[in-house]
């Protein structure tokens, strides 16, 4: 096993392919134990790990309270509201806080630069659980269970909608294992320039494709997995009126799905808003794999706190 002790693991870019494989690997194994009945293991045995939560979660906070008690470990849940930062403490003297009591930090916030602080005044892991920039645990999670279902073969993988953070994480990801990623969105809501660059500089040396196409119809042509996520997301409410005109002819519906392959995997990463991105019939069809994918954010996540902390 490679050594990713004491490593932060903040955007996707901060793993190489070999560290990603390992964390395949022993999710892999965690998974297989899990469904032997074997759910519980000493990884993190005597050791605490901080939830900080500034939104509201559903499978982040579980997902990770549930595997950290598998794994051995204590999980203390820490609300933003709840906590001194309320009334004024920063982020860094929070960090050099917490750093003293547990063992790491998963943190779901709004803002990436929150992530960074709290990782620049700490020296214990620090794990992003989904800021505005990138949802690594969430993409981990994704790619492993595209895994499992199709092998560890490229493929044509297309994301449908806002080029917000999943989709950011997805060309990141993708382009480390060498697969095709084609992001299709309207033109002001592409993915984050930055790391578009930073995904294309990657593929040239790993084979992958990385590519914008804004037309929907023409992107998800041949497509092995379709991927979309809500047009919506936390913070963009006053946007709403203007996104619902904009993002209709992105909706993952019976329409788009009969132009990629046959045996095409529809992917969510949830919550669902069911007949805006998604339609029930794509969502509950046989295509989809949307709830084999949520269920894995237990199994990956035990794998990379077993590996960091």
């Amino acid at each position: 096993m490679r050594n990713l002790k004491g490593k932060d693991l903040l955007s996707i870019s901060d793993l190489n392919r070999e560290e990603i494989e390992e964390i395949f690997y022993l999710a892999k194994k965690l998974k297989t134990l899990f469904y032997l009945g074997k759910r519980e293991c000493d990884y993190l045995k005597g050791k605490t790990v901080a939830l900080f939560f500034e939104k509201p979660s559903t499978r982040t906070r579980i997902s990770f309270e549930v595997g950290i008690y598998q794994l051995g470990g204590h999980p203390l849940y820490l609300n933003a509201q709840d906590m001194q930062l309320k009334r004024g403490e920063t982020i860094g003297d929070t960090a050099r806080v917490l750093e003293r009591y547990v063992d790491g930090i998963m943190a779901r916030v709004f803002s990436h630069s929150t992530l960074e602080e709290l990782a620049k005044y700490s020296n214990i892991p620090v794990i992003n659980g989904l800021s505005d920039l990138e949802h690594p645990c969430q993409v981990l999670s994704d790619y492993f269970t595209i895994r499992e279902k199709k092998g560890n073969k490229k493929l044509k993988i297309v994301y449908l909608g806002d080029g917000n953070n999943v989709a950011n994480s997805l060309i990141l990801c993708g382009s480390l294992l060498g697969m095709e990623v084609i992001c299709s969105s309207p033109k002001d809501f592409y993915p984050n320039s930055d790391i578009l660059k930073k995904a294309m500089d990657i593929a040239k040396k790993t084979g992958a494709k990385i590519e914008i196409i804004e037309n929907p119809k023409e992107a998800v042509k041949d497509a092995d997995v379709l991927y979309t996520d809500v047009w919506i997301s936390m913070g963009q409410e006053e946007e709403k009126e203007k996104r619902l005109k904009i993002f209709p002819p992105y909706q993952l519906n019976r329409t788009l799905l009969s132009l990629a392959k046959e045996d095409v995997m529809v992917m969510h990463c949830l919550p669902a808003h069911r007949g805006e991105e998604i339609t029930d019939d794509v969502m509950d069809g046989p295509n989809s794999i949307v709830f084999d994918q949520s269920e894995n954010r237990l199994h990956v996540q035990k794998a990379i706190l077993a590996l960091l902390i």
